[in-house]
């Protein structure tokens, strides 16, 4: 009996985690998705009309989380699917590429928008000398190799790792990138320390460190309007707030798992947070560009208005169905009125 009580609860556990992971996969996608397709319409014209390296690198962070986005729908199939991978085998890896790599590559652009604001108020004169999109250009398509060249680990440990006698061993492909050999984890393991320590415990010491002064000098200036004092404070607490609730869990479960020589149990559940990201990405949009602000104001004055139109549209069968009731009524009473009187003496 006690046996069957246990996997019941653990198998409820199990179902509570899947509908965990699908909600926040759901409300990413929702929300995630038209912010930065809006976003990344504003970036493309600016990029157009006249580049910038700042808008440049929003860019590729907005390109970044519409990757992620993408392939969100494939792992919303595999909650679903109690997190069996029911998916043609090659979109495994695929999916799981794109899922890590638009963290790491989120946090390496984050870094790189802190340091153009800080330089920007701290040598303004000698930076506005050496600001080039061309530097922009280049350090985007550094970002993305890095990126890219370490999370391909992904396909290196799901097929092709050797075991001790040199024959190839596979991952269990009912399950994406979950269960891993020891043979697997020996290689996996050391390259999550490096992500942490290379990825994102660097991008995060450069964050801080550039909004922190960033902050503090622009909030010392006299002239500086308020506005754009609040707007500065803003961007560093988004930025900062994506690190610490988006990047954090996950990465420390990196060096966690390499003191214990496996991947910790909770490492599913800190990977939900920076999932988020590609939702929490837009409001850092918003704060760093008077274009997005200006987008953003006028899609929402555009939805008011068709949502007004809407409500109005839907309330007038309403509102002549009771007109008509209300004439009925009036014509009722006054015809029980005139008869009233003409039945007078």
């Amino acid at each position: 009996m006690t046996l069957f009580s246990s996997v019941g609860s653990e198998k409820m556990g199990f179902k509570a985690y899947s509908q965990l992971v699908l909600a926040v996969y759901i409300f990413t996608f929702l929300t995630g998705l038209p912010s930065n397709l809006l976003a990344f319409y504003t970036f493309l014209v600016k990029v157009h009309q006249r580049p910038t390296p700042v808008d440049i690198l929003l860019l590729n962070l907005t390109i970044s989380d519409i990757f992620l986005l993408i392939f969100l729908p494939f792992k919303m199939v595999e909650a679903i699917s109690d997190s069996k991978w029911t998916l043609p085998a090659f979109l495994c890896p695929l999916t799981s590429f794109f899922f890590y790599s638009s963290i790491y590559t989120s946090s390496l652009f984050l870094m790189a928008v802190s340091i153009e604001r800080y330089l920007g108020v701290a040598f303004p004169i000698k930076y506005k000398l050496w600001r080039r999109s061309a530097y922009a250009v280049a350090a985007s398509m550094i970002f993305w190799v890095v990126s890219c060249a370490h999370c391909s680990i992904v396909y290196i440990v799901q097929y092709q790792v050797q075991s001790p006698n040199g024959t190839a061993r596979s991952n269990d492909t009912s399950h994406c990138y979950k269960n891993f050999t020891q043979e697997q984890l020996q290689v996996l393991l050391p390259v999550r320390l490096e992500l942490f320590l290379v990825l994102f415990c660097l991008p995060f010491t450069v964050t801080v460190f550039c909004y922190v002064n960033f902050v503090r000098i622009l909030v010392a200036l006299p002239n500086i309007p308020a506005r754009k004092k609040q707007r500065a404070v803003g961007l560093a607490v988004a930025t900062l707030f994506t690190f610490v609730v988006c990047f954090a869990p996950y990465n420390l479960s990196h060096v966690v798992g390499f003191v214990q020589n496996q991947s910790p149990t909770w490492r599913v559940y800190a990977l939900l947070p920076s999932t988020l990201n590609a939702s929490f990405d837009p409001a850092i949009f918003y704060f760093s560009s008077t274009a997005v602000q200006r987008t953003f104001a006028r899609c929402l004055a555009s939805l008011r208005c068709k949502l007004r139109a809407t409500v109005t549209w839907c309330s007038l069968p309403c509102l002549t169905c009771c007109g008509e009731d209300d004439r009925k009524v009036e014509v009722a009473s006054r015809d029980e009125t005139e008869g009233t009187t003409c039945g007078l003496p």
